[in-house]
């Protein structure tokens, strides 16, 4: 029989009450309490804490909290990505960000998503992964919607809200967003 765990990470309906996961939530949540009441000198802490809360990446992401996340074990980087202060990543599936990706404040990614249905949405919910790639540039305050993935060299202006999929290399801005042109090069 497969986990409640196993099937949030397949996009599957499941149980977000399942002892398990309450667990794993308790403990980014923490690790991201100690993370947000680190000072600036305290780099050598901040390190160690996202090194633990990352599923990859944590040795190189640079960091502005506060921060906040689920799981943290979702969340797959590359090299150097940036979080600008107060992001927020609900990876309740597994969110990929390629090498050299910037977020601006107040970025808000999102995997969680639950049922239409009122009665299945008080007891379950599922996910659908986010895939973002490498040197993309998102502007604060923009969210980025369960299963989009947004290729790499693209910007995402402030402010947007990201519910489909944005190719490759373009400037992509609006409510929802939608391409506006090639970025530059």
């Amino acid at each position: 029989m497969r986990s409640e765990k196993d099937k949030m990470l397949a996009g599957e309906l499941y149980d977000p009450l399942d002892p398990e996961l309450v667990r794993a939530r308790e403990r980014a949540r923490d690790l991201c309490q100690e993370l947000n009441a680190t000072r600036e000198r305290d780099q050598e802490t901040r390190r160690r804490i996202l090194i633990e809360l990352f599923g990859s990446g944590g040795d190189s992401v640079w960091m502005q909290p506060p921060f906040f996340c689920d799981y943290g074990a979702n969340i797959l980087l590359g090299e150097r990505v940036f979080f600008n202060f107060n992001c927020v990543v609900l990876d309740v599936c597994e969110v990929k960000i390629g090498d050299f990706t910037l977020f601006g404040p107040a970025v808000q990614i999102y995997t969680g998503t639950h049922p239409l249905e009122a009665e299945l949405r008080r007891k379950q919910e599922f996910s659908k992964p986010v895939e973002i790639g490498h040197d993309v540039w998102v502007g604060g305050g923009a969210v980025i919607c369960p299963g989009v993935k947004i290729g790499s060299r693209s910007v995402i202006g402030a402010g947007s809200v990201v519910t489909r999929d944005i190719p490759d290399g373009v400037l992509a801005a609006g409510v929802p967003c939608r391409v506006l042109r090639p970025a530059p090069s």
